[in-house]
């Protein structure tokens, strides 16, 4: 682990899977604040250890563990970065394996035990948001800390999209945002404006591995979007070279993504592979929609 000094700022990391939480960790400690961890169990990349002032692993369902973690540590802003992995919510003796604290049986009893209330992606994070909340910890973007990961608008490769992708664009561009608006998926998958897979809770590369699956002939397009009601302190639309890599071998050839909302992780290796493999990304504003409608 390493520090500053004792009287850097600090900020908390609720750390989930991916590489994202890495480059936040990294972000905050080049602007001279101690980053106090939870990583989560099975998720987190254990690098984080060495990046962080402190560091400890969390299980899924310790509501209670963070809040006293974040209190001792002296922490009043947190902020959540990289994927949690929902579905492992549905296995079989899933409570048994991860073993709730009682704080979090009281935030999660509406909607695992009496399922009055729903399971979406923005309400179950939305209502730890508010346990933080009631023990004075305010979550924050992770992007107020790293704002250079958001993409820009314009054809970020070198290959520039054809009509027929345009088209699909535009196309996957209205169905994605209506995904998200019902908290289903950021993703769709089209071509010929015909629809091959929506994304739902297996995430992003799952929902263009089926797409590949089904159009054997590849050439499909993804699109990825921020929902309408985009909550930027969680679920932010992220990509990497693994999602280019899932796109290749799926037989994807275009990728068109929401600028200013979209973070992208090493984007000069992302932008490498993708114009080493022929294929094309394009970041677009909502309004592009809009105009084009």
């Amino acid at each position: 682990m390493t520090s500053l000094t004792v009287d850097s700022p600090r900020v908390g990391l609720l750390a989930g899977w991916g590489r994202y939480p890495v480059v936040v960790a990294e972000a905050l400690r080049a602007q001279g604040i101690s980053v106090y961890c939870l990583g989560l169990k099975d998720n987190a990349d254990p690098a984080l250890r060495e990046i962080c002032a402190d560091f400890e692993w969390l299980g899924m369902a310790q509501l209670g563990k963070a809040i006293r973690y974040y209190r001792r540590q002296r922490c009043t802003q947190i902020t959540m970065a990289g994927k949690i992995h929902k579905v492992q919510l549905f296995q079989p003796w899933v409570w048994l394996k991860i073993v709730p604290d009682w704080r979090a049986v009281k935030c999660y009893y509406p909607h695992f035990w009496l399922t009055k209330s729903d399971r979406k992606d923005d309400t179950l994070l939305g209502a730890a948001i508010a346990e933080f909340a009631k023990d004075g910890i305010t979550v924050a973007p992770a992007t107020d800390f790293a704002p250079e990961l958001l993409v820009k608008a314009g054809q970020l490769t070198r290959r520039g999209p054809t009509a027929a992708q345009l088209a699909d664009m535009d196309f996957g561009w209205s169905l994605a945002k209506e995904m998200g608006r019902l908290d289903v998926g950021q993703s769709v998958a089209v071509k010929g404006r015909a629809v091959f897979a929506v994304e739902a809770i297996e995430g992003t590369d799952e929902c263009i591995r089926r797409a590949g699956q089904l159009c054997r002939s590849g050439g499909f397009t993804v699109v990825k979007t921020a929902k309408p009601q985009q909550d930027m302190r969680f679920d932010v639309p992220t990509i990497g070279v693994g999602t280019l890599q899932t796109m290749v071998q799926a037989g994807a050839a275009a990728l068109a993504i929401e600028a200013d909302k979209t973070i992208i992780l090493d984007e000069a290796a992302v932008l490498d592979f993708a114009n080493r493999h022929g294929l094309v990304i394009v970041a677009r504003r909502n309004e592009a929609q809009a105009a084009a409608a």
